[in-house]
Protein backbone atom coordinates (compact mmCIF):
# COMPACT_ATOMS: atom_id res chain seq x y z
CA UNK A 1 0.00 0.00 0.00
CA UNK A 2 2.85 2.45 0.89
CA UNK A 3 4.02 2.02 -3.25
CA UNK A 4 0.58 3.16 -4.59
CA UNK A 5 0.84 6.32 -5.92
CA UNK A 6 -2.59 8.28 -5.61
CA UNK A 7 -3.93 9.22 -9.20
CA UNK A 8 -6.11 12.64 -10.21
CA UNK A 9 -8.81 10.50 -9.65
CA UNK A 10 -8.17 9.40 -6.07
CA UNK A 11 -7.87 13.39 -5.18
CA UNK A 12 -11.49 14.29 -6.83
CA UNK A 13 -12.67 11.67 -4.88
CA UNK A 14 -10.96 12.96 -2.00
CA UNK A 15 -12.01 16.34 -2.47
CA UNK A 16 -15.64 15.13 -2.93
CA UNK A 17 -15.63 13.08 0.12
CA UNK A 18 -13.49 16.07 2.54
CA UNK A 19 -15.89 19.00 0.99
CA UNK A 20 -17.42 20.13 4.21
CA UNK A 21 -13.95 20.05 5.80
CA UNK A 22 -12.37 21.77 3.53
CA UNK A 23 -15.19 24.39 2.90
CA UNK A 24 -15.09 24.88 6.66
CA UNK A 25 -11.62 25.08 7.80
CA UNK A 26 -10.93 27.50 5.39
CA UNK A 27 -13.90 29.99 6.26
CA UNK A 28 -12.71 29.83 9.46
CA UNK A 29 -9.27 30.56 8.80
CA UNK A 30 -9.90 32.92 6.48
CA UNK A 31 -12.40 34.26 9.12
CA UNK A 32 -10.00 34.59 11.99
CA UNK A 33 -7.20 35.92 10.26
CA UNK A 34 -9.33 38.57 8.61
CA UNK A 35 -10.73 39.38 11.95
CA UNK A 36 -7.39 39.45 13.75
CA UNK A 37 -6.26 41.67 11.05
CA UNK A 38 -8.73 44.09 11.57
CA UNK A 39 -9.19 43.88 15.64
CA UNK A 40 -5.53 44.62 16.01
CA UNK A 41 -5.08 47.67 17.47
CA UNK A 42 -2.60 50.70 15.42
CA UNK A 43 0.25 51.58 16.52
CA UNK A 44 1.72 54.79 15.25
CA UNK A 45 5.20 55.92 15.36
CA UNK A 46 6.39 59.72 15.87
CA UNK A 47 10.04 60.21 15.59
CA UNK A 48 12.20 63.11 14.96
CA UNK A 49 15.81 63.14 13.59
CA UNK A 50 18.32 65.19 15.26
CA UNK A 51 21.82 66.46 13.47
CA UNK A 52 25.25 66.40 15.56
CA UNK A 53 26.69 69.60 14.29
CA UNK A 54 30.65 69.68 14.67
CA UNK A 55 32.17 72.75 16.96
CA UNK A 56 31.98 76.55 15.36
CA UNK A 57 35.45 77.35 16.37
CA UNK A 58 38.35 75.23 14.64
CA UNK A 59 39.90 72.81 16.54
CA UNK A 60 43.47 73.80 16.09
CA UNK A 61 42.52 77.30 17.96
CA UNK A 62 40.37 75.51 21.00
CA UNK A 63 40.16 71.60 21.46
CA UNK A 64 36.74 70.85 22.76
CA UNK A 65 37.11 68.66 26.44
CA UNK A 66 34.70 66.09 25.00
CA UNK A 67 36.73 63.98 22.88
CA UNK A 68 34.70 60.71 22.73
CA UNK A 69 33.49 59.57 19.31
CA UNK A 70 29.28 60.70 18.60
CA UNK A 71 27.97 57.38 18.73
CA UNK A 72 29.37 56.59 22.15
CA UNK A 73 28.27 59.98 23.49
CA UNK A 74 24.38 59.19 22.46
CA UNK A 75 24.56 55.81 24.11
CA UNK A 76 25.59 57.29 27.48
CA UNK A 77 23.05 59.99 26.85
CA UNK A 78 20.35 57.35 25.85
CA UNK A 79 21.26 55.50 29.44
CA UNK A 80 20.79 58.94 31.19
CA UNK A 81 17.68 59.54 29.68
CA UNK A 82 16.10 56.25 30.09
CA UNK A 83 16.21 56.08 33.77
CA UNK A 84 13.33 54.75 36.03
CA UNK A 85 12.67 58.17 37.41
CA UNK A 86 12.24 59.75 33.98
CA UNK A 87 10.56 57.20 32.15
CA UNK A 88 7.69 57.05 35.66
CA UNK A 89 7.31 60.75 34.94
CA UNK A 90 6.67 60.77 31.20
CA UNK A 91 4.74 58.01 31.91
CA UNK A 92 2.57 59.63 34.68
CA UNK A 93 2.43 62.81 32.83
CA UNK A 94 0.44 61.26 29.63
CA UNK A 95 -1.63 58.19 31.54
CA UNK A 96 0.26 55.77 28.99
CA UNK A 97 -0.72 52.92 30.65
CA UNK A 98 -4.13 54.01 31.45
CA UNK A 99 -6.15 50.89 30.37
CA UNK A 100 -3.80 48.21 31.90
CA UNK A 101 -2.90 49.83 35.20
CA UNK A 102 -4.39 47.55 36.66
CA UNK A 103 -2.23 44.83 35.37
CA UNK A 104 1.02 46.32 34.59
CA UNK A 105 3.53 47.03 37.47
CA UNK A 106 5.95 49.79 37.39
CA UNK A 107 8.76 47.99 36.35
CA UNK A 108 6.70 46.31 33.38
CA UNK A 109 5.59 49.79 32.38
CA UNK A 110 8.91 50.77 32.22
CA UNK A 111 10.01 47.84 30.55
CA UNK A 112 7.10 48.67 27.68
CA UNK A 113 8.10 51.88 28.01
CA UNK A 114 12.08 51.40 27.05
CA UNK A 115 11.20 48.77 24.33
CA UNK A 116 8.43 51.58 22.39
CA UNK A 117 11.57 54.22 22.84
CA UNK A 118 14.14 54.12 19.11
CA UNK A 119 17.46 55.17 18.45
CA UNK A 120 18.66 54.75 15.24
CA UNK A 121 21.91 56.25 14.31
CA UNK A 122 22.79 57.43 11.07
CA UNK A 123 25.97 57.58 9.38
CA UNK A 124 27.99 58.51 6.32
CA UNK A 125 31.88 57.70 5.56
CA UNK A 126 33.21 61.63 5.78
CA UNK A 127 37.31 60.81 5.08
CA UNK A 128 39.14 58.24 3.63
CA UNK A 129 41.39 57.93 6.37
CA UNK A 130 38.85 57.04 9.23
CA UNK A 131 38.70 53.49 10.04
CA UNK A 132 34.70 53.26 9.88
CA UNK A 133 31.76 55.47 8.94
CA UNK A 134 31.24 58.42 11.22
CA UNK A 135 27.72 59.13 13.18
CA UNK A 136 26.31 62.76 11.58
CA UNK A 137 22.96 62.37 12.96
CA UNK A 138 20.32 60.22 14.63
CA UNK A 139 16.53 59.16 14.48
CA UNK A 140 14.58 59.54 17.90
CA UNK A 141 11.22 57.47 17.79
CA UNK A 142 8.39 56.61 20.27
CA UNK A 143 4.96 54.24 19.25
CA UNK A 144 1.81 54.46 20.62
CA UNK A 145 -1.58 53.53 20.02
CA UNK A 146 -2.81 56.89 19.69
CA UNK A 147 -0.90 59.52 16.75
CA UNK A 148 -0.60 62.60 19.24
CA UNK A 149 0.49 60.50 22.20
CA UNK A 150 3.37 59.59 20.24
CA UNK A 151 4.35 62.82 19.02
CA UNK A 152 4.15 64.48 22.76
CA UNK A 153 6.25 61.89 24.32
CA UNK A 154 8.64 62.12 21.23
CA UNK A 155 9.31 66.05 21.92
CA UNK A 156 9.41 65.52 24.99
CA UNK A 157 12.19 62.82 24.36
CA UNK A 158 14.09 65.01 21.56
CA UNK A 159 13.86 67.52 24.70
CA UNK A 160 15.43 65.27 27.55
CA UNK A 161 18.47 64.22 24.46
CA UNK A 162 19.08 67.73 23.58
CA UNK A 163 19.63 69.35 27.96
CA UNK A 164 21.31 66.18 28.85
CA UNK A 165 23.46 66.27 25.73
CA UNK A 166 24.44 70.23 27.17
CA UNK A 167 24.17 69.11 30.78
CA UNK A 168 26.90 66.12 30.21
CA UNK A 169 29.41 68.44 27.54
CA UNK A 170 29.17 71.05 30.29
CA UNK A 171 29.74 68.95 33.28
CA UNK A 172 32.27 67.15 31.79
CA UNK A 173 34.06 70.79 30.80
CA UNK A 174 34.01 71.67 34.59
CA UNK A 175 34.87 68.66 35.96
CA UNK A 176 38.16 68.92 34.11
CA UNK A 177 38.91 71.95 34.74
CA UNK A 178 37.82 71.92 38.44
CA UNK A 179 40.50 68.15 38.54
CA UNK A 180 42.65 70.78 36.66
CA UNK A 181 42.91 73.84 39.44
CA UNK A 182 43.01 70.82 42.07
CA UNK A 183 45.91 69.67 40.49
CA UNK A 184 47.85 73.01 39.82
CA UNK A 185 47.13 74.00 43.54
CA UNK A 186 48.76 71.00 44.91
CA UNK A 187 52.24 71.84 42.39
CA UNK A 188 51.82 75.19 43.61
CA UNK A 189 52.24 74.38 47.30
CA UNK A 190 54.42 71.86 46.49
CA UNK A 191 56.70 74.20 44.54
CA UNK A 192 56.07 76.77 47.58
CA UNK A 193 57.75 74.32 50.25
CA UNK A 194 60.68 73.12 47.85
CA UNK A 195 61.69 77.19 47.57
CA UNK A 196 61.27 77.08 51.21
CA UNK A 197 63.55 74.05 51.25
CA UNK A 198 66.22 75.75 49.29
CA UNK A 199 65.89 78.64 50.69
CA UNK A 200 66.20 76.84 54.68
CA UNK A 201 69.24 75.04 53.12
CA UNK A 202 71.07 77.96 51.71
CA UNK A 203 70.92 79.93 54.92
CA UNK A 204 71.99 76.65 56.85
CA UNK A 205 74.89 75.85 54.57
CA UNK A 206 75.50 79.51 53.33
CA UNK A 207 79.72 79.51 53.13
CA UNK A 208 79.77 76.08 51.65
CA UNK A 209 77.76 77.27 49.23
CA UNK A 210 79.51 76.72 45.54
CA UNK A 211 78.96 80.45 44.86
CA UNK A 212 80.29 81.53 48.51
CA UNK A 213 83.59 79.16 47.74
CA UNK A 214 85.54 81.71 46.30
CA UNK A 215 84.34 84.51 49.21
CA UNK A 216 84.62 81.92 51.84
CA UNK A 217 88.38 81.18 50.26
CA UNK A 218 89.18 85.27 50.26
CA UNK A 219 87.14 85.55 53.67
CA UNK A 220 89.51 82.74 55.59
CA UNK A 221 92.80 84.18 54.37
CA UNK A 222 91.56 87.51 55.98
CA UNK A 223 90.99 86.18 58.74
CA UNK A 224 94.49 84.49 59.05
CA UNK A 225 96.05 87.99 58.33
CA UNK A 226 93.97 89.40 61.17
CA UNK A 227 94.92 86.30 63.60
CA UNK A 228 98.92 87.19 62.38
CA UNK A 229 98.64 90.52 62.97
CA UNK A 230 96.94 89.50 66.67
CA UNK A 231 99.43 86.99 67.59
CA UNK A 232 102.56 89.78 66.29
CA UNK A 233 100.52 92.13 68.21
CA UNK A 234 100.34 89.49 71.91
CA UNK A 235 104.01 89.39 71.15
CA UNK A 236 105.13 92.78 71.44
CA UNK A 237 102.52 93.46 74.13
CA UNK A 238 104.24 90.82 76.23
CA UNK A 239 107.39 91.98 75.54
CA UNK A 240 106.40 95.33 76.72
CA UNK A 241 105.15 94.29 79.12
CA UNK A 242 108.51 92.45 80.62
CA UNK A 243 110.46 95.49 80.01
CA UNK A 244 108.11 97.53 82.17
CA UNK A 245 108.34 94.99 84.94
CA UNK A 246 111.99 95.09 84.69
CA UNK A 247 112.07 99.09 84.61
CA UNK A 248 110.17 98.98 87.81
CA UNK A 249 112.20 96.78 89.70
CA UNK A 250 114.91 99.54 88.54
CA UNK A 251 112.86 102.72 89.50
CA UNK A 252 113.21 100.99 93.18
CA UNK A 253 116.87 100.24 93.58
CA UNK A 254 120.03 102.06 93.17
CA UNK A 255 121.91 99.52 91.04
CA UNK A 256 122.48 101.93 87.68
CA UNK A 257 124.91 99.97 86.62
CA UNK A 258 122.65 96.74 86.04
CA UNK A 259 120.33 99.51 84.24
CA UNK A 260 122.89 100.95 82.28
CA UNK A 261 123.74 97.23 81.12
CA UNK A 262 119.96 96.52 80.64
CA UNK A 263 119.87 99.60 78.37
CA UNK A 264 122.80 99.08 76.43
CA UNK A 265 121.60 95.15 75.98
CA UNK A 266 118.61 96.54 74.06
CA UNK A 267 120.26 98.84 72.18
CA UNK A 268 122.44 96.08 71.17
CA UNK A 269 119.53 93.92 70.43
CA UNK A 270 117.95 96.48 68.58
CA UNK A 271 121.06 97.21 66.21
CA UNK A 272 121.66 93.56 65.76
CA UNK A 273 118.01 93.07 64.92
CA UNK A 274 118.25 95.84 62.44
CA UNK A 275 121.04 94.33 60.70
CA UNK A 276 120.59 90.31 61.04
CA UNK A 277 117.66 88.05 61.15
CA UNK A 278 116.65 86.57 64.34
CA UNK A 279 118.30 83.36 63.34
CA UNK A 280 121.88 84.88 63.38
CA UNK A 281 123.97 84.11 66.28
CA UNK A 282 124.88 87.87 67.46
CA UNK A 283 120.94 88.08 67.74
CA UNK A 284 120.55 85.08 69.48
CA UNK A 285 123.57 85.75 71.89
CA UNK A 286 121.90 89.18 72.22
CA UNK A 287 118.58 88.12 73.41
CA UNK A 288 119.84 85.86 75.78
CA UNK A 289 122.11 87.85 77.78
CA UNK A 290 119.23 90.76 77.63
CA UNK A 291 116.80 88.12 78.98
CA UNK A 292 119.42 87.42 81.52
CA UNK A 293 119.35 90.64 82.63
CA UNK A 294 115.95 91.18 82.20
CA UNK A 295 115.77 88.25 85.02
CA UNK A 296 118.00 89.62 87.33
CA UNK A 297 115.65 92.70 87.82
CA UNK A 298 113.03 91.11 87.90
CA UNK A 299 113.58 89.14 90.71
CA UNK A 300 115.86 91.96 92.41
CA UNK A 301 112.53 93.41 91.93
CA UNK A 302 110.68 91.02 93.76
CA UNK A 303 113.21 91.03 96.70
CA UNK A 304 112.82 94.83 96.85
CA UNK A 305 109.25 94.36 97.04
CA UNK A 306 109.53 92.37 99.64
CA UNK A 307 111.11 94.79 101.96
CA UNK A 308 109.16 97.63 103.06
CA UNK A 309 110.37 100.85 101.03
CA UNK A 310 108.71 103.86 102.62
CA UNK A 311 107.30 106.56 100.07
CA UNK A 312 108.13 104.07 96.87
CA UNK A 313 104.98 104.39 96.00
CA UNK A 314 105.28 107.90 95.38
CA UNK A 315 107.19 108.01 93.17
CA UNK A 316 105.92 109.27 89.99
CA UNK A 317 107.93 107.16 87.85
CA UNK A 318 106.63 103.98 88.87
CA UNK A 319 103.43 105.33 88.99
CA UNK A 320 103.41 105.46 85.42
CA UNK A 321 105.24 102.31 84.72
CA UNK A 322 102.35 100.53 86.62
CA UNK A 323 99.71 102.19 84.50
CA UNK A 324 101.42 101.27 81.55
CA UNK A 325 101.62 97.85 82.70
CA UNK A 326 97.71 97.65 83.71
CA UNK A 327 96.99 98.49 80.09
CA UNK A 328 99.01 96.36 78.38
CA UNK A 329 97.52 93.43 80.61
CA UNK A 330 93.98 94.04 79.87
CA UNK A 331 95.32 94.15 76.22
CA UNK A 332 96.49 90.91 76.67
CA UNK A 333 93.38 89.78 77.27
CA UNK A 334 91.78 91.82 74.92
CA UNK A 335 93.87 90.05 72.02
CA UNK A 336 94.04 86.85 73.50
CA UNK A 337 89.85 86.70 72.90
CA UNK A 338 90.34 87.99 69.46
CA UNK A 339 92.73 85.22 68.91
CA UNK A 340 90.57 82.54 70.12
CA UNK A 341 87.45 84.36 68.03
CA UNK A 342 89.73 84.19 64.93
CA UNK A 343 90.47 80.66 65.12
CA UNK A 344 87.01 79.32 65.90
CA UNK A 345 86.15 80.97 62.62
CA UNK A 346 88.93 79.73 60.59
CA UNK A 347 87.56 75.98 61.99
CA UNK A 348 84.45 76.90 60.90
CA UNK A 349 85.44 78.05 57.71
CA UNK A 350 87.67 75.23 57.46
CA UNK A 351 84.44 72.91 57.37
CA UNK A 352 82.36 74.52 55.50
CA UNK A 353 85.20 74.49 52.49
CA UNK A 354 85.37 71.01 53.27
CA UNK A 355 81.42 70.52 53.53
CA UNK A 356 81.27 71.99 49.73
CA UNK A 357 81.13 69.25 47.64
CA UNK A 358 78.26 67.74 49.36
CA UNK A 359 76.32 70.81 50.12
CA UNK A 360 76.76 71.36 46.43
CA UNK A 361 75.48 67.87 45.50
CA UNK A 362 72.47 68.10 47.72
CA UNK A 363 71.66 71.28 46.58
CA UNK A 364 71.71 70.40 42.78
CA UNK A 365 69.26 67.60 43.87
CA UNK A 366 66.92 69.57 45.55
CA UNK A 367 67.62 72.06 42.81
CA UNK A 368 66.35 69.01 40.11
CA UNK A 369 63.10 68.57 41.97
CA UNK A 370 61.85 71.89 41.91
CA UNK A 371 62.82 72.50 38.60
CA UNK A 372 60.90 69.04 37.54
CA UNK A 373 57.81 69.82 39.69
CA UNK A 374 57.85 73.76 38.33
CA UNK A 375 58.05 72.00 34.78
CA UNK A 376 54.90 69.83 35.71
CA UNK A 377 53.11 72.96 37.31
CA UNK A 378 53.60 75.00 34.25
CA UNK A 379 52.62 72.65 32.10
CA UNK A 380 49.06 71.88 34.37
CA UNK A 381 48.90 75.20 34.17
CA UNK A 382 48.89 75.56 30.05
CA UNK A 383 45.81 73.02 30.66
CA UNK A 384 44.34 74.32 33.11
CA UNK A 385 44.10 77.44 30.44
CA UNK A 386 43.31 75.52 28.12
CA UNK A 387 40.27 73.59 29.57
CA UNK A 388 38.92 76.75 30.83
CA UNK A 389 38.72 77.96 27.31
CA UNK A 390 36.79 74.66 26.33
CA UNK A 391 34.73 75.43 29.02
CA UNK A 392 33.44 78.70 27.79
CA UNK A 393 33.54 76.98 24.27
CA UNK A 394 30.95 74.34 26.21
CA UNK A 395 28.77 77.32 28.22
CA UNK A 396 28.61 79.39 24.48
CA UNK A 397 27.37 75.92 23.02
CA UNK A 398 30.06 76.87 20.41
CA UNK A 399 31.28 73.29 20.72
CA UNK A 400 29.81 70.19 18.94
CA UNK A 401 26.11 70.01 19.66
CA UNK A 402 22.65 68.21 18.99
CA UNK A 403 20.42 70.65 16.54
CA UNK A 404 16.57 69.22 15.72
CA UNK A 405 16.64 68.84 11.98
CA UNK A 406 13.41 67.42 12.03
CA UNK A 407 11.15 67.80 14.92
CA UNK A 408 8.51 65.01 15.78
CA UNK A 409 5.45 65.07 13.36
CA UNK A 410 2.18 63.92 13.93
CA UNK A 411 1.62 60.42 12.46
CA UNK A 412 -1.28 60.05 9.75
CA UNK A 413 -0.78 56.23 8.94
CA UNK A 414 -0.06 53.82 11.41
CA UNK A 415 3.60 51.51 11.15
CA UNK A 416 1.56 48.06 12.66
CA UNK A 417 -0.12 46.07 12.06
CA UNK A 418 0.88 45.94 8.42
CA UNK A 419 -2.63 45.17 7.46
CA UNK A 420 -2.00 43.70 3.88
CA UNK A 421 0.62 41.38 5.41
CA UNK A 422 -1.70 40.10 7.81
CA UNK A 423 -4.43 39.70 4.87
CA UNK A 424 -2.11 37.99 2.82
CA UNK A 425 -0.66 35.55 5.32
CA UNK A 426 -4.55 34.62 6.21
CA UNK A 427 -5.48 33.93 2.93
CA UNK A 428 -2.42 31.23 2.60
CA UNK A 429 -2.92 30.28 5.73
CA UNK A 430 -6.66 29.13 4.68
CA UNK A 431 -5.13 27.52 1.57
CA UNK A 432 -2.82 25.81 3.83
CA UNK A 433 -4.98 24.76 6.51
CA UNK A 434 -7.80 22.49 5.01
CA UNK A 435 -5.16 20.89 2.46
CA UNK A 436 -3.24 19.93 5.89
CA UNK A 437 -6.36 18.78 7.92
CA UNK A 438 -7.47 16.79 4.73
CA UNK A 439 -3.89 15.28 4.89
CA UNK A 440 -4.11 14.42 8.44
CA UNK A 441 -7.59 13.02 8.43
CA UNK A 442 -6.50 10.73 5.42
CA UNK A 443 -3.84 9.50 7.07
CA UNK A 444 -5.88 8.54 10.07
CA UNK A 445 -8.20 6.45 7.97
CA UNK A 446 -6.99 3.66 6.08
CA UNK A 447 -9.39 3.91 3.01
CA UNK A 448 -8.57 1.57 0.32
CA UNK A 449 -9.22 3.64 -3.22
CA UNK A 450 -10.03 2.50 -6.24
CA UNK A 451 -8.85 -0.77 -8.55
CA UNK A 452 -5.36 0.21 -8.64
CA UNK A 453 -5.18 0.22 -4.69
CA UNK A 454 -6.67 -2.94 -4.26
CA UNK A 455 -4.41 -4.45 -7.17
CA UNK A 456 -1.25 -2.91 -5.13
CA UNK A 457 -2.26 -4.93 -1.88
CA UNK A 458 -3.48 -7.89 -3.32
CA UNK A 459 -1.48 -8.64 -6.44
CA UNK A 460 -4.39 -9.27 -8.45
CA UNK A 461 -6.56 -7.25 -10.69
CA UNK A 462 -10.42 -7.17 -10.18
CA UNK A 463 -12.53 -8.95 -12.85
CA UNK A 464 -15.24 -6.63 -12.38
CA UNK A 465 -15.51 -3.36 -10.89
CA UNK A 466 -18.86 -1.51 -9.62
CA UNK A 467 -19.14 2.10 -10.13
CA UNK A 468 -21.03 4.31 -7.40
CA UNK A 469 -24.81 3.98 -8.26
CA UNK A 470 -25.81 7.59 -6.76
CA UNK A 471 -29.48 7.72 -5.11
CA UNK A 472 -31.33 10.87 -4.96
CA UNK A 473 -30.34 11.46 -1.88
CA UNK A 474 -26.92 11.59 -2.69
CA UNK A 475 -27.20 13.40 -5.44
CA UNK A 476 -29.13 15.98 -3.55
CA UNK A 477 -26.19 16.08 -1.00
CA UNK A 478 -23.38 16.63 -3.32
CA UNK A 479 -25.84 19.54 -5.09
CA UNK A 480 -25.64 20.80 -1.31
CA UNK A 481 -21.89 20.54 -1.63
CA UNK A 482 -21.00 22.07 -4.87
CA UNK A 483 -23.62 25.00 -3.57
CA UNK A 484 -21.56 25.21 -0.36
CA UNK A 485 -18.33 25.18 -1.99
CA UNK A 486 -19.02 27.88 -4.58
CA UNK A 487 -21.29 30.53 -2.12
CA UNK A 488 -17.87 29.90 0.00
CA UNK A 489 -15.54 31.09 -2.95
CA UNK A 490 -18.51 33.87 -3.54
CA UNK A 491 -17.92 34.80 0.18
CA UNK A 492 -14.25 34.48 0.47
CA UNK A 493 -14.20 36.72 -3.10
CA UNK A 494 -16.23 38.83 -1.75
CA UNK A 495 -14.50 39.69 1.48
CA UNK A 496 -11.15 39.74 -0.70
CA UNK A 497 -12.49 42.52 -2.61
CA UNK A 498 -13.97 44.41 0.74
CA UNK A 499 -10.59 44.25 1.92
CA UNK A 500 -8.71 45.59 -0.88
CA UNK A 501 -11.52 48.75 -1.33
CA UNK A 502 -10.79 49.59 2.07
CA UNK A 503 -7.16 48.58 2.82
CA UNK A 504 -5.56 48.67 -0.16
CA UNK A 505 -7.05 50.55 -3.01
CA UNK A 506 -10.41 51.71 -3.59
CA UNK A 507 -12.38 49.57 -6.35
CA UNK A 508 -13.24 52.09 -8.42
CA UNK A 509 -9.45 53.39 -9.06
CA UNK A 510 -8.63 49.57 -9.22
CA UNK A 511 -10.89 49.29 -12.21
CA UNK A 512 -9.47 52.41 -13.67
CA UNK A 513 -6.25 51.62 -13.46
CA UNK A 514 -6.94 47.99 -15.17
CA UNK A 515 -8.64 49.71 -17.69
CA UNK A 516 -6.35 51.99 -18.65
CA UNK A 517 -3.58 48.93 -18.57
CA UNK A 518 -5.49 47.17 -21.00
CA UNK A 519 -5.98 50.13 -23.21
Amino acid sequence: MDDYQLTLADYLTILRRRAWLIVGSFAVTLAVGVAISLLLPPTYLSSGLILIESQQIPTDLVQATVTSYADERIEVIKQRVMTRENLLRIIRKYNLFADAASTLTPSDQIDYMRKSIGVELVNASLRPDRAGPATIAFRLSFEHRRAEVAQSVANDLVTLFLAENVKVRTQRASQTTEFLTQEADKLKKELDGMEAAIAKYKQEHGAALPENVALGMAAMQRVESDLRQVERDQAAAEDELRSLEAERSWAGTDTAANAGELQKARAEVARLSATYTESHPDVKAARRRLSKLEQEAVDNARGAASAPKPGASADPAVARIDARAATLRQRLKVLAAQRSSLRAQLGQMDVALVKSPQVEKDLAGLTRDYQSAQRKYEEIRAKQMTAQVAENLEDDQKAERFAVLEPPALPDKPVKPDRKKMLALSFLLALGVPAGAVGLMESMHGVVRGVGQISAITGLRPLVTIPIIPVAAERAQRRKIVLAVAGGGVLAAGIALVLVHFLVLPLDLVFMKALTRLG
